[in-house]
């Protein structure tokens, strides 16, 4: 099986939800399976001060949940037009993964969420896209052939999926038709490459 790994930051709860629908287009390949894995929030504290096992949701991440992957797709909220601090921080760990090449040649596709219609989607997907290249890996994104990416008036573009806060329900974050559709055809694409990748690598 190609493992897919779907690592993410999440504040209120929409990129989280971004996963969870990447994940589910992970899991429709054949061949794929995706793990959920989450950052845990940074702190100007000096003394490290987050449990060691989130409360909920998924595990944190590790340099391990990386290196055995076959496949990434990475999600953070905007933070000026740039990646959240987390996620920022655990990239920045992982030196001796880039010095080793444990990332090369494998498929990666990225995803934000934002609160405002010009908040900095497309250069947070690109912020995150850089330390991708550094590691070699493949960036995957969508193309304009996906229906919901020219029907799209929330979320979505050519670089990865993403979603538009427009309206916060009692229910909490509610992702637009489009929004899911992309994000899953976001994570089948990630896990079609990585399945074809292993196999050539078999």
């Amino acid at each position: 099986m190609a493992e897919i790994l779907v690592l993410y930051y999440t504040r209120h709860g929409a990129t989280a939800e971004l996963a969870r629908q990447v994940a589910r287009g992970v899991e429709s390949v054949p061949g794929a399976r995706a793990r959920l894995r989450t950052v845990p929030p940074v702190s100007p504290d000096t003394e490290a001060s987050t449990p060691p096992v989130p409360a909920e949701g998924p595990p944190y991440a590790s340099a391990d949940d990386l290196r055995d992957c076959d496949g990434l797709v990475m999600g953070s909220p905007t933070r000026f037009g740039n990646m959240a601090a987390p996620l920022k921080y655990f990239l920045d760990g992982t030196g001796a993964l880039w010095l080793n090449g444990g990332l090369d040649r494998k498929p990666a596709g990225v995803f934000t969420s934002t609160g405002s219609m010009h908040g900095g989607q497309e250069s947070t997907l690109l912020s995150m896209m850089l330390p991708l290249l550094h590691h070699g890996m493949y960036i995957v994104g969508l193309p304009f052939t996906a229906d919901g990416l020219n029907r799209t008036r929330t979320g979505g573009t050519p670089y990865g999926a993403s979603h538009l806060r427009t309206v916060q329900g009692p229910e909490g974050v509610r992702l637009s038709e489009d929004e899911r559709e992309l994000a899953r055809l976001l994570g089948r694409r990630v896990a079609e490459l990585a399945v074809a990748c292993k196999a050539e690598r078999a």
